[in-house]
């Protein structure tokens, strides 16, 4: 029984005195699920799912109905995780929206990355800033196949102008998990990079969006 477990090995006791990130992926699911289920503790019940899904994604990502047919789950917990996912999109959104975004790199880091990792295609995302590094908007402007987009820089430059911005970061995906920018993403953001020169905006970052992994061009040198 979980009761029978040290009180630092048990996950709400671990967070309290060690902090969130101390805690495995069975653990933090275990205190989102609350309980176990006839002759199994809820951390065993948490491996279990993990290992049947795979990861913590791919139970995140999961069609309701193949969720709520596992053991210990149904449409409650099912609602219950969709809006926890929900309120983590709009704290980071709200935490970019009103910081700078160029100080505050590794919540857009994480921003973009909560947009973009679990789509199924490539997706070409911008941010639009203001003098102060600011956010002023951001959109997804181009989506394509399971590996690649068609990156139109002029229609950068045109959306840049309509919002008046002075800087844009940009980011998109790589379906395949691999973060790894390709000498295409390279080619593109040197066009996209001399495009919005000419009308004095500045290309600051470009992230490339893995499986677990991110790749600034910032970071590279290569901006």
């Amino acid at each position: 029984m979980l009761k029978s477990l040290p009180n630092d090995s048990r996950p709400r006791e671990k967070l309290l005195t060690r902090g969130s990130h101390t805690l495995t992926d069975a653990e933090l699911l275990a205190i989102f699920l609350r309980t176990g289920t006839r002759g199994v503790n809820v951390i065993q019940l948490a491996d279990q799912l993990l290992r049947e899904f795979g990861s913590l994604r791919a139970l995140f990502s999961a069609p309701v109905d193949e969720f709520c047919r596992h053991k210990g789950l149904g449409t409650a917990k099912y609602t219950q995780l969709q809006a926890v996912l929900e309120m983590s999109h709009r704290y980071l959104s709200e935490t970019i929206t009103r910081g700078d975004a160029l100080i505050s790199s590794q919540q857009t880091e994480k921003y973009l990355t909560h947009k973009l990792r679990h789509r199924t295609r490539e997706a070409f995302y911008v941010l639009f800033l203001d003098t102060q590094h600011r956010l002023i908007a951001e959109e997804m402007m181009f989506e394509g196949t399971l590996d690649s987009a068609s990156i139109y820089p002029r229609e950068i430059v045109k959306h840049a102008l309509e919002h008046n911005a002075k800087g844009i970061i940009l980011a998109h995906n790589h379906p395949s998990g691999i973060a790894e920018p390709s000498e295409s993403d390279r080619r593109v953001t040197r066009r996209i990079a001399d495009a919005v020169a000419l009308v004095d905006i500045s290309l600051l970052d470009h992230f490339v969006i893995g499986d677990g992994q991110v790749v600034s061009f910032a970071e590279r040198g290569w901006i």
